[in-house]
C-alpha cells in the first residue's frame, strides 16, 4: 500500500467517480490512476469501488471505510509536513480561506491586507461559496479556514469560533417612499417586493421566521448570493433590498439610500471553522487574530481542547 494510491482513491471519490477528472486534478494519466486503484484493491483483496463494466458507479461498504481512513492518513501526513515547515520556514507557506461572498467582499479585505503586509511570504488564496460549500471545503481539506454565518456550526468535524456579529439594513432607490415613512417597521417592509439573500445564506431562514412571528409574509421578488447583485436589482427598481449592513458603502453606493434595520432582527454571528484534527501554523493563528482580535492563540487552543 502506497500513499499515492490513497491520494488516487480519495481524489476519485471527490470527483464523483470520474477517473479522468481525478487524473487531471492529480496531474497524471487516467490509465495510471485506474491501474493503481486496481493494485490497491488486489492487495486488500476487496473492491473499493462498484463497477458497471469499466465504469465506476459507486463505493462499496468496505470502500467507504477505507476512504475515511485514507482521508485521515493523508490529513495527518499534511500535518506532519506542516510541523516541519513551521520550524524550518516559520513565515512561509500557503493559507486557503473559504468564505461566503459577503464575508470575502466586505469583511476580509482589511484583514487580508494587514496579514499580507505582516506575512509577505505566505501565499493566500480565497475561495467563495455558499455556507455549505465553505464548510465542506474545510472538512475535505481544500481550505484551512472557513468563514460563514450559516451551516458551518453544524459540522462535527469542525471547531467553530464566533468571529463577529452583524445585522441588516434596507437599501432603497433614491426617492423611495420608505425614506420619509419613519420609523421603519416589518409591516412597512412587507408592503413592498423585497430583494434579499438566497435563504441558505446570511440568516435568510431567520429573516423569514421574524416576519412569520409577526403574522407577515415576505414578498420576495428576487434572491441572490451576492450583495452587489442585490443592490444592482434594487437600483433597477425591482424591490427594496434587505442585506447585511456591512455591504452598504455610501461612497460606492451613491445611487442608493440606506435605512438601519438592526432594531427589527436579532444579530447574526459569523463563525470561523477549522478542522478538529488540524495542525495550525503560526501564521494561521495570526490570520485568525487579525480577522477576530479576541481569538488569540490561547482562545483558539482552548476551543480545540473542548
Amino acid at each position: 500500500m502506497k500513499l499515492h494510491q490513497l491520494r488516487y482513491i480519495r481524489e476519485v471519490a471527490r470527483q464523483r467517480l470520474n477517473v479522468s477528472t481525478a487524473a487531471e486534478a492529480l496531474h497524471t494519466s487516467q490509465p495510471g490512476v485506474s491501474k493503481q486503484i486496481q493494485l490497491l484493491e488486489e492487495e486488500l483483496n476487496l473492491q473499493i469501488f462498484q463497477r458497471n463494466g469499466k465504469r465506476l458507479v459507486g463505493v462499496t461498504e468496505p470502500g467507504a471505510a477505507i476512504l475515511q481512513m485514507a482521508e485521515r492518513v493523508l490529513h495527518e501526513m499534511e500535518n506532519i509536513k506542516r510541523v516541519g515547515e513551521e520550524f524550518s520556514h516559520e513565515d512561509t507557506g500557503n493559507l486557503v480561506i473559504a468564505a461566503t461572498h459577503t464575508q470575502a467582499r466586505y469583511r476580509l479585505p482589511a484583514a487580508v491586507k494587514a496579514f499580507m503586509e505582516a506575512y509577505p511570504k505566505v501565499h493566500l488564496t480565497i475561495h467563495q461559496g455558499n455556507p455549505t460549500q465553505v464548510a465542506e471545503q474545510v472538512v475535505n481539506g481544500e481550505a484551512d479556514i472557513g468563514l460563514a454565518t450559516e451551516a458551518i456550526s453544524n459540522y462535527r468535524e469542525l471547531v467553530t469560533l464566533p468571529c463577529y456579529q452583524w445585522n441588516r439594513c434596507v437599501v432603497l432607490p433614491q426617492g423611495h417612499p420608505l425614506l420619509i415613512d419613519a420609523p421603519l417597521t416589518l409591516e412597512k417592509i412587507a408592503r413592498y417586493p423585497v430583494v434579499t439573500y438566497d435563504f441558505s445564506f446570511a440568516g435568510g431562514s431567520m429573516v423569514n421566521r421574524v416576519f412569520a412571528e409577526h403574522g407577515l409574509t415576505l414578498n420576495v421578488a428576487l434572491t441572490a448570493i451576492d450583495s452587489d447583485v442585490i443592490k444592482t436589482y434594487v437600483e433597477l427598481g425591482l424591490g427594496v433590498g434587505l442585506l447585511a449592513q456591512m455591504a452598504y458603502n455610501p461612497e460606492r453606493d451613491r445611487n442608493l439610500e440606506m435605512l438601519d434595520a438592526s432594531h427589527l432582527f436579532p444579530p447574526s454571528t459569523t463563525r470561523l471553522g477549522i478542522r478538529r484534527d488540524a495542525y495550525l501554523r503560526g501564521y494561521q493563528y495570526a490570520f485568525i487574530s487579525t480577522i477576530a482580535p479576541h481569538l488569540d492563540r490561547a482562545a483558539v487552543d482552548t476551543a480545540f481542547r473542548q
